[in-house]
């Protein structure tokens, strides 16, 4: 896993595969959720990401990451 954040346009990106992704579902305001061709969650985009989080101490623990797939 690798996080990216990108502080000009304030969004944080979850990188969970170097597969690509070929479909995006907005899963709630400002978080879009990535998915390879086999439906298999390969990222997480936050938009607005510091007023959502504390970009400083983000932490992923306890997320059924595993369990996401393409609806």
């Amino acid at each position: 896993m690798k996080l990216s954040y990108d502080k000009a346009t304030d969004s944080l990106y979850i990188h969970l595969s170097n597969t690509p992704s070929v479909d995006s579902v907005e899963v709630a305001d400002g978080v879009v959720l990535d998915f390879d061709s086999n439906g298999v969650l390969v990222g997480i985009d936050v938009q607005h990401a510091s007023q959502k989080t504390d970009i400083n101490s983000v932490s992923l623990s306890h997320l059924p990451l595993n369990d996401l797939h393409a609806a």
